[in-house]
């Protein structure tokens, strides 16, 4: 049964800035950095680059009076202070909070450029950081337009009487350049990071798939093994005592059995032999009352096939025991295929947990597995191949 969900696409929210070191959880420049860390430590190193805020600062003296100097060193402060709260908010993933002081440090850099002529633009050095961290790939045309405002506007300005500021463009452009090789790298360090999580988890998730399988297997036929020959014990325990003893003794040895695979397949160890399996089969089938045709040798089967058959004679067998009713199991084997036919109730049949897994073992191995109808007895056929060698 498939169940169908609906799933509804949710509204896309402002793109959230690249965070190297919360995505990662590494170190940062001076010191490690937790998601949601507060602190000085997350505003120490920012800070240090501040100083070069200082041809800003002298701008603001060098073009105004005490009040314009005023407004000018708090509008400059206002800048920084957006700038290490922007760096803070993007490092503990609060990108709404990023996007607000990333659009307060444009608003900033321009009302500055009233007070500090094209000495303001040294400011799109800090908002040129902020954009390649958090627009990365799509930060090249932002990035082409702050290069050209030091080149462009102060020779439109005539009140300002400068020239186009190469100094403060090539800055803009070769600091862009190094933050694109510095957050490139921490990109490729995070997407290594995720794939090592990612296979980590896929490890895990097949081992689990694993040991479901091989207990399922295991369990199965063993306690379907102990469960008919319990049951044969007990029909012949007024009748024939000595055969019910030994029938309980086997069941005890099968018990015994059961629990060792059961260790060994929890360690990953277990291994399984067509030759010990079609030996287990025609005791199974015996003690169920099922007339066993199985084959006589198995040298035809090569030694990457034999495994296989092996588990796929464990699992169709015991379900011919378990759900068929059938009198009669037949065996067909050769290089590449197996067969097992029964001649029960087998339009009753349906995969379950054992087949499910089956169907995992052969596909690993490039097989196919059928299952359906067998018109010639009226039961039910589980088929498997595998390439021809």
């Amino acid at each position: 049964m498939f169940i169908m969900a609906e799933t509804t696409q949710a509204p896309q929210a402002e793109p959230a800035p690249f965070d190297p070191h919360a995505a990662l959880r590494l170190p940062g420049p001076f010191g490690r950095v937790r998601p949601g860390a507060r602190g000085w430590r997350t505003w120490l190193f920012p800070s240090v680059f501040l100083i070069y805020l200082a041809q800003p600062a002298s701008g603001v003296l060098k073009h105004n009076g005490p009040a314009g100097q005023i407004i000018g060193m708090v509008v400059l402060l206002a800048f920084m202070f957006s700038y290490l709260s922007a760096m803070s908010a993007g490092r503990n993933e609060r990108y709404r909070v990023f996007w607000r002081y990333y659009w307060a440090m444009v608003a900033l850099c321009a009302i500055e450029a009233v007070f500090a002529h094209g000495d303001a633009f040294v400011m799109l050095v800090y908002i040129g950081v902020q954009t390649v961290a958090s627009r990365f790939e799509k930060s090249v045309p932002w990035l082409a337009v702050m290069v050209a405002i030091p080149l462009v506007v102060p020779p439109l300005i005539k009140s300002w009487h400068a020239t186009s500021d190469w100094g403060t463009a090539l800055a803009i452009a070769i600091i862009s350049l190094a933050m694109f090789g510095f957050f490139g790298l921490l990109r490729a360090n995070q997407q290594l990071a995720d794939a090592r999580t990612e296979v980590a988890r896929l490890a895990a998730e097949n081992e689990r798939s694993r040991i479901a399988r091989d207990l399922h297997d295991l369990l199965g036929h063993s306690l379907t093994t102990i469960t008919v020959k319990a049951g044969l014990a007990s029909r012949l325990a007024n009748r024939d005592p000595a055969r019910a003893a030994q029938e309980i003794s086997e069941v005890e040895n099968l018990a015994r059995q059961a629990l060792t695979d059961v260790r060994a397949a929890v360690s990953g160890y277990r291994e399984v032999s067509l030759g010990n399996e079609l030996a287990a089969a025609r005791e199974v089938l015996r003690a169920a009352g099922i007339a066993a045709d199985l084959p006589g040798a198995i040298d035809l089967v090569g030694e990457h096939e034999s495994e296989l058959f092996a588990w796929v004679l464990r699992e169709g067998v015991t379900n011919v025991v378990r759900h068929s009713r059938a009198n009669r199991c037949q065996v067909r084997l050769n290089s590449h295929s197996i067969e097992i036919i029964d001649n029960g109730i087998g339009a009753n049949a349906h995969d379950g947990n054992g087949l499910t897994g089956l169907r995992e073992r052969v596909a690993a191995a490039g097989g196919t597995l059928s299952v359906a109808t067998a018109p010639a007895v009226a039961g039910w056929r589980l088929r498997v191949e595998v390439p021809a060698a």
